[in-house]
């Protein structure tokens, strides 16, 4: 490894352990709900968030409405990656000109995104081969 390497690495841990007690005394405030220097400009975004999602922030979420909701989440996160890769060849924007995916390696993909925490999959790599 070069020289710049190892500065960048040293430099990168140097930062991270001075933003550790900041950023630790910070997420602490959050998780309490106490008040932060963000709370008047990201207040009224997540109030309108929860007002537009249907979310009463003083309630405790029952356990089996959360594992509906993150079922639902990973649902539709699978349809999307799906659809995206099944009609690529249809979407705007695309200056390379790639067909859509064959139907298994999609569904492939789309379990691996759905599934794995990284949502990362290989089969993506082998399909922008194509």
């Amino acid at each position: 490894m070069t020289l710049n390497g190892w500065i960048q690495i040293a430099i990168y841990f140097v930062v991270l352990t001075a933003l550790v007690v900041p950023l630790g005394r910070y997420m602490a405030r959050i998780f309490e709900g106490e008040r932060t220097f963000l709370t008047p400009v990201l207040g009224p975004v997540e109030r309108g968030l929860y007002r537009l999602a249907g979310v009463d922030e003083t309630r405790e979420q029952h356990w089996i409405t959360y594992t509906v909701a993150m079922l639902l989440f990973n649902a539709a996160g699978f349809l999307c990656v799906y659809a995206l890769m099944r009609f690529q060849g249809l979407l705007p924007l695309n200056p390379a000109g790639m067909s859509a995916v064959a139907p298994d390696l999609t569904f492939n993909t789309a379990v691996s995104f759905a599934t794995t925490p990284t949502g990362r999959t290989t089969a993506v790599k082998a399909s922008s081969a194509i």
